[in-house]
């Protein structure tokens, strides 16, 4: 079957258009909540959101939905992803909901579903779900119909098990760290973990108005960490995204540190400790090369996913890993939490500046990245990479690569765009390629 709703992470969209509407929620709610009806206990929905306007529409449609089903809902309000998760397993919850479109401008909003062992929903769970939407759904009986209720202390019980993640002696008293939360969900939650651990906290982007999620703030938009760092004197900045499911980090001197160099660090601290399960790190065919040979530099291994958290959290799952992530900033740390969590993440990379005493510029640039240039090519229809013409130049490309470099070319599971990966020792090499095959893929799409 066919994926009419269901993209890499969940349902997303351009709000009151397409899929996602709140007529979609309400029956989301209803396919969901009928698929989670097992057992004969009274069951229950937890239902999370990040700061967007739309999440108040999107979340009230998801409780009608949800209730007219028979199942009670806890309302978590803005909370990150990974507390949904959390949470949904805590509160031994059937299933989890968390609304949000991520890194998305906030006309955007998305559905993103947990299951009762707070991973996200399965394949087979989610065409289950998408069958459903086109069908006529039974709804409960009325003395069956469910209840919803407001939890007020979601927020510290998220932060409790944030901080469990460190070991009790590891305080961040002296660190001076830059937090921007994107105007997102995380905008109350990030600050207060970290000062609780004894940081001075500098936070930016901590007030959403429904309409400046992501706006020239967070992992996706680095300017203005970057800037505040170096301005304040900062030892460190952390960026979250909109939900804060992912992390990027910026150095005492404002350079970037992606996810990559995050995941090197992660792997090496660990497995000095003898904490490192699977003998590697689980990452996407995204990571650059240089991550793939300072790993096995220090005898581990790098296995690559496809493109999305979901498919890392598959691989590490079936290897027995517990590090994985994306060099966009997702990490999944599974000793901690079931799904990518920015400030978990976070916490393990402030642990490792105290612990080692070393700068952030030291610490977190354990390796050269090769070249790599990344390109997206919007496109509104059809299907341009079974083009003849874009097929030949992919092969030409691959043919000029070999054994020298990598080519990665899919098509984005959440927007209207073919994205062309090059890397390689050759960094002109790597622009010919990929200025190649976009220019290829635009005819196509033209």
């Amino acid at each position: 079957m066919s994926r009419q709703y269901f993209g890499t992470d969940g349902i997303r969209g351009r709000t009151n258009a397409g899929v996602m509407t709140a007529a979609t929620a309400m029956k989301v709610g209803q396919a969901a909540g009928t698929r989670f009806l097992r057992g004969a206990h009274r069951h229950r929905v937890v239902i999370g959101k990040d700061t967007r306007l739309s999440g108040y529409m999107l979340e009230n449609a998801m409780v009608a939905g949800f209730t007219s089903v028979g199942m009670d809902v806890v309302l978590l309000g803005p909370m990150p992803t990974p507390a949904v998760a959390l949470l949904t397993r805590e509160l031994r919850a059937d299933v989890g909901v968390m609304i949000s479109a991520s890194h998305n401008p906030y006309e955007d909003n998305g559905i993103k579903l947990f299951g009762p062992d707070g991973f996200k929903l399965s394949d087979g769970d989610e065409l289950a779900i998408e069958a459903m939407l086109v069908q006529d759904i039974p709804l409960a009986p009325a003395p069956e119909i469910g209840r919803a209720r407001r939890i007020e202390d979601a927020r510290g019980r998220y932060i409790h098990a944030v901080k469990g993640s460190l070991p009790e002696d590891i305080r961040l008293d002296g660190l001076k760290i830059v937090v921007d939360c994107a105007n997102g969900a995380a905008y109350q939650v990030a600050p207060s973990a970290i000062w609780e651990l004894g940081a001075e906290i500098v936070a930016i982007g901590v007030n959403p108005d429904g309409k400046n999620i992501n706006h020239k703030c967070g992992s996706t938009h680095l300017d203005l960490v970057r800037e505040t760092v170096v301005a304040s004197g900062a030892d460190i900045g952390i960026a979250l995204d909109g939900d804060a499911d992912r992390l990027i980090v910026v150095d005492e001197q404002g350079k970037v540190v992606d996810g990559d160099q995050i995941m090197a660090l992660l792997a090496t601290q660990l497995a000095a400790r003898g904490e490192l399960r699977g003998g590697g790190v689980v990452a996407t065919v995204m990571s650059n090369l240089g991550l793939e040979r300072y790993l096995g530099g220090q005898g581990l291994e790098l296995v690559r996913a496809k493109v999305g958290d979901r498919y890392v959290l598959e691989q590490m799952k079936a290897g027995g890993y517990n590090v994985g992530g994306e060099q966009s900033g997702h990490m999944i740390l599974l000793d901690h939490a079931t799904t990518g969590d920015g400030t978990v993440a976070a916490l393990q990379v402030l642990a490792a500046l105290v612990q080692t005493g070393q700068r952030a510029s030291e610490l977190l640039h354990l390796f050269d990245p090769v070249p790599q240039l990344l390109k997206n090519v919007r496109f509104s229809g059809g299907k341009p990479l079974e083009d003849g013409r874009v097929i030949r130049v992919i092969a030409e490309a691959e043919a000029r690569l070999l054994g020298r470099g990598r080519l990665v070319i899919r098509p984005s599971g959440t927007e209207p765009v073919i994205r062309v990966m090059a890397e390689g020792d050759d960094e002109g090499e790597v622009q010919s390629v990929v200025g190649a095959i976009c220019d290829a893929v635009a005819e196509a799409a033209a």
